[in-house]
């Protein structure tokens, strides 16, 4: 099977010429939503602080008498000027972790972190909704990509099955899957040593960029892996 092309981004992409579709998540709707939050969380932050030094005991006492001493309007002004730009710098983010999927009669491109995977028809089997995640499936069972998508499902469906790309609204090899404990017998030499890593990668948001390469890992092996919650599911992909 062909590897996925990496494509550097820099501009927007083009409109090909077989007419690619391009759908994705409005970058303003995500900056004015986080913006918004920001806003309203920088305007509660004084009456929190009144709230807590009102308890008999409170945590963060210190902080709150420290806040509670600006004069008001300044205070209110500042905080909520404050959750402006926190909520600025969580939109910008977001808009630049979101994905955007460009369905064409000939490829499926998944664009994020300001790079792309594009993925030739032959090489996809189906593609699928797993919670909040799209997946796509080779032939084989292969597990070809799995993103966090934010884009409206039916939309998203409407647009493959119209190129006819097959669409599932689950995991057609679910039933396969089978849950992860150490020592869990039939998995290749060294899966469950980087199950094990893994696990240990996701108890930490800061490390989700090892458990991503690990999974990585594990499907070199043979080895697709989903998570509920805390918990590890995994089957393998037969190949001839």
């Amino acid at each position: 099977m062909e590897e996925a092309r990496n494509v550097s981004m820099g501009k927007s992409p083009r409109p090909r010429a077989d007419g690619a579709r391009e759908l994705a998540e409005s970058a303003w709707a995500i900056v004015l939503f986080c913006v918004a939050c920001g806003a309203v969380a920088g305007a509660l932050l004084p009456l929190l602080a009144r709230l807590l030094l009102a308890l008999p005991w409170a945590p963060l006492e210190g902080p709150a008498e420290l806040l509670t001493s600006v004069p008001e309007p300044a205070l209110t002004l500042g905080t909520i000027a404050v959750g402006v730009l926190g909520g600025l710098l969580l939109g910008f983010t977001g808009v630049h972790e979101s994905l955007s999927v460009r369905v064409g009669d000939t490829h499926v491109t998944l664009t994020v972190r300001d790079s792309a995977q594009e993925f030739p028809r032959e090489e996809i089997s189906v593609l699928f909704r797993d919670g909040k995640q799209l997946v796509l499936l080779g032939p084989d069972g292969m597990e070809l990509a799995r993103e966090h998508c934010g884009l409206p499902w039916r939309r998203l469906a409407d647009a493959l099955t119209e190129r006819g790309y097959a669409w599932a609204e689950e995991d057609p090899h679910r039933a396969e899957f089978r849950r992860w404990v150490p020592g869990t017998p039939g998995l290749p030499p060294g899966a469950d040593a980087l199950l094990r890593a893994r696990a240990q990668a996701r108890k930490h948001e800061d490390d989700a960029r090892d458990a991503r390469e690990l999974r990585d890992e594990l499907l070199r092996l043979g080895v697709v892996v989903r998570d509920e919650e805390k918990r590890q599911y995994w089957r393998l992909v037969r190949r001839d």
